[in-house]
């Protein structure tokens, strides 16, 4: 007979209706937070815009991007601290409950935003229930499940969190084709209205789910009562005050490097693909330009070298071709937002106002253009036509990013559900600081290389997957670890200190990424790889603060 059976054996059907319900409960969790950074660069590039039209400017895509991450980051520390210690004092089941009606409700409101500060006052919002939901989840696992399947458990918890994401990338690929085909318009703001689904799951959860034992009988206890979710109670114990600290900055040193770093990797690899794609286009026959290169058209020409991996001259064609009709290719470009039909007339409005930076145009010169334009193309082709070819190129690229961004979503988190389920299978047997350590190192490397070696299509299914092994592996680590560093009257208010409270201190690491992306390193070709290279260190603090956290391998939680 097997003494030693597998963990899942020791589960009843209570236990594995718990354990369903914390991971579909984080799964979607997740889903939002992924739905959110696949839809931040178009939701950015729209309500940026300073008018229909006229494109966002990249600097401040990218640098608003960051705040907005930073935001729903703050918005999640606030909200963990808060049911952190609600799912202490009113019990888990019901804060769960709460935190899932929370953050699908204001994911939903976010598809109404029609600014930068409505945006992120509802990000906010959600970071509230986000933040709430995955304390109260892991404690009530791990008060439920028996000691020895305990980790085990926690691990496919959190390793199914990948699912989620998943789920947000596939969502992101469906609507980047209907985006392509014409069938949608913008998609992101239908990737927000499908978080609210997670809302259903709470009608499945009201009456089934009860409070852990252990919690309950903490509930009734005169004595520990009084030290349900108490801050002061956690920091009062000298024990529980230094895993609390220990915990957070562990935390701290991960959230950092897959919000601040590991997330901006869709936005790098976009840069890298729609350069693809335009090329792709020119050799079709097609010159379709980027955005930004209008821009940098009319303001700062001698910086258009730095704009794709073409010359000015190619750019604007071959030499006997006229440059009104190049004119012409950069302002369909920028009207590529307009619905109406692009005009004769109307390309030579936005061309008049587009060169408002070069010497002022004369009567004879607009007369000049509409002549070329009226005369010259329509022989061939109606301006009409041409142009809004054109347009239709620019938006087919637009869709084929957000495909690709799902794309790189999936093969992040495929990487990252194997990460996750090998740390809770390494741990058993190394214990949980060797195997934090390995992780950091792990996340550290494949982190930089990532970020500074990545080209083609061909990396994203080998270079992505395994920095997101790397960096989720850590994520499994906490999912496992915190729960076992606080008693029942703390562990919900612990757990959350770590996790949350390191959401203040991650906040600052997306915020910072715009900064080195949109100042520091702006000059540079690729930005986003310096910036993402620079930051990888972060991963460094986890090791440092390794010596300090007590090995928990093996040991009941604690009373």
């Amino acid at each position: 007979m097997n003494q030693n059976p597998p963990w899942y054996r020791e589960l009843t059907r209570y236990h594995w209706f718990v354990l369903i319900v914390a991971a579909l409960g984080w799964l979607f969790d997740t889903m939002d937070q992924q739905l959110f950074n696949l839809a931040r660069v178009p939701a950015m590039k729209e309500l940026l815009a300073p008018s229909p039209g006229v494109a966002a400017d990249p600097a401040d895509v990218s640098f608003y991007g960051g705040l907005a991450t930073s935001i729903f980051l703050i918005g999640w520390a606030f909200g963990g601290l808060t049911f952190g210690v609600l799912g202490d004092r009113w019990g888990r089941a019901k804060v769960m409950l709460i935190t899932i009606l929370m953050y699908s409700a204001f994911t939903g409101l976010s598809a109404l935003s029609v600014g930068f500060w409505d945006f992120a006052f509802y990000r906010f919002l959600t970071g509230l229930g986000v933040g709430g939901e995955f304390a109260v989840g892991v404690s009530l696992v791990a008060e439920v499940m028996p000691d020895r399947a305990r980790p085990f458990a926690l691990g496919l918890l959190q390793a199914l969190s990948a699912v989620g994401n998943i789920t947000a990338a596939v969502t992101s690929m469906v609507l980047g084709q209907m985006e392509q085909d014409g069938t949608i318009g913008s998609a992101w703001r239908i990737m927000f209205i499908i978080g609210t689904l997670p809302a259903l799951l709470a009608v499945f959860i009201r009456r089934r789910l009860k409070e852990p034992e252990r919690w309950q009988a903490a509930a009734v206890d005169g004595k520990v009562q009084e030290q349900l979710g108490s801050y002061s109670e956690l920091f009062r114990t000298p024990r529980w005050r230094k895993n609390a600290i220990v915990g957070l900055l562990l935390a701290s040193s991960g959230v950092i490097g897959l919000w601040g770093i590991g997330f901006f990797s869709f936005d790098l690899l976009r840069s890298i693909q729609r350069k693809t794609f335009e090329a792709q286009a020119r050799q079709e026959g097609a010159t379709v330009l980027d955005q930004s290169f209008l821009q940098l058209a009319f303001s700062s020409p001698d910086q258009l070298e730095k704009v794709a991996f073409v010359t000015p001259a190619q750019l604007l064609g071959p030499a006997e071709y006229p440059k009104d009709a190049s004119l012409l290719y950069e302002t369909a470009l920028a009207l590529h937002k307009q619905e109406k039909p692009v005009t004769t007339e109307s390309v030579l409005n936005v061309l008049d106002k587009s060169t408002d930076k070069r010497p002022a145009q004369t009567a004879a010169e607009r007369a000049r253009r509409s002549n070329y334009l009226t005369s010259n193309v329509a022989h061939d082709q109606p301006i009409d036509n041409m142009a809004n070819t054109i347009v239709k190129r620019s938006k087919d690229i637009d869709g084929l990013l957000t495909f690709w961004a799902g794309i790189v979503s999936v093969m992040q988190n495929i990487g990252g559900f194997f990460g996750i389920y090998a740390f809770s299978r390494i741990t058993h047997i190394l214990g949980r600081r060797k195997t934090l350590a390995i992780s950091f190192v792990a996340a550290l490397i494949s982190t930089a290389y990532t970020f500074w070696h990545v080209q083609t299509f061909t990396d994203i299914f080998w270079m992505v997957p395994i920095m997101g092994f790397c960096q989720l592996s850590l994520f499994g680590g906490y999912a496992i670890y915190f729960p076992e560093l606080f008693p029942t009257r703390l562990r919900s208010t612990g757990t959350s200190f770590c996790y949350n409270v390191g959401r203040f201190v991650a906040a600052v690491g997306p915020y910072l990424f715009g900064i080195l992306t949109s100042t520091v390193f702006v000059d540079k070709l690729e930005p986003l790889r310096y910036a993402g290279v620079t930051m990888s260190a972060i991963f460094l603090l986890g090791l440092i603060v390794l010596p300090f956290a007590p090995e928990t391998k093996g040991q009941p939680l604690p009373d």
